[in-house]
C-alpha cells in the first residue's frame, strides 16, 4: 500500500510540475488555461488521493472531505476555465498569431470567417508541412 500511496504522490507531482511548466512555456492566454486546468487538476486530484488511501489504511480514518475536495476540483477547475476562456474570447483577447480556427468564433457566426491573414497561415502552414515531410 506503501508503494501506491508513493506512485500517486509522484505522478501527482509529475502533472502539477507539467502544469507550470505549461504556463510558463505556452503562447497565450487560451493555451496556458488548458494547461493549469487540466494538468494541475489531474496532479492536485492523485495528491489528494494518495492523501486519502494514506489516512484510510495508515491510520484508520475515513476523510469525507478529501473526497468532497476531490469532487470540487473536478467540478470547478474546468468550469472556471471555461468560464474565463469565454470571457477573454468575449474580451478580444488574441490567441496565439498561429492558430488558424476559431471554432467558437464560427459557431457564433453560423459560418466559418476567414481572413487574409488567416489564408496566409494556412497556406505558410502547408508550406511547412510539406517541407517537413
Amino acid at each position: 500500500m506503501t508503494s501506491i500511496v508513493t506512485i500517486l504522490v509522484l505522478f501527482g507531482v509529475f502533472f502539477s510540475i507539467v502544469a507550470g511548466i505549461g504556463i510558463l512555456r505556452l503562447p497565450d492566454m487560451y493555451s496556458r488555461l488548458h494547461a493549469a486546468s487540466k494538468s494541475s487538476t489531474l496532479g492536485v486530484s492523485l495528491v489528494l488521493l494518495a492523501v486519502f488511501i494514506y489516512f484510510w489504511y495508515f491510520e484508520n480514518q475515513f476523510e469525507i472531505t478529501l473526497i468532497l475536495a476531490l469532487v470540487f476540483i473536478y467540478i470547478i477547475a474546468p468550469t472556471g476555465a471555461h468560464m474565463l476562456a469565454r470571457s477573454a474570447f468575449h474580451s478580444d483577447v488574441e490567441p496565439y498569431q498561429l492558430t488558424i480556427l476559431n471554432e467558437l468564433r464560427r459557431d457564433e457566426l453560423g459560418y466559418e470567417e476567414l481572413t487574409e491573414e488567416d489564408k496566409r497561415k494556412i497556406e505558410a502552414r502547408k508550406k511547412e508541412q510539406e517541407l517537413d515531410e
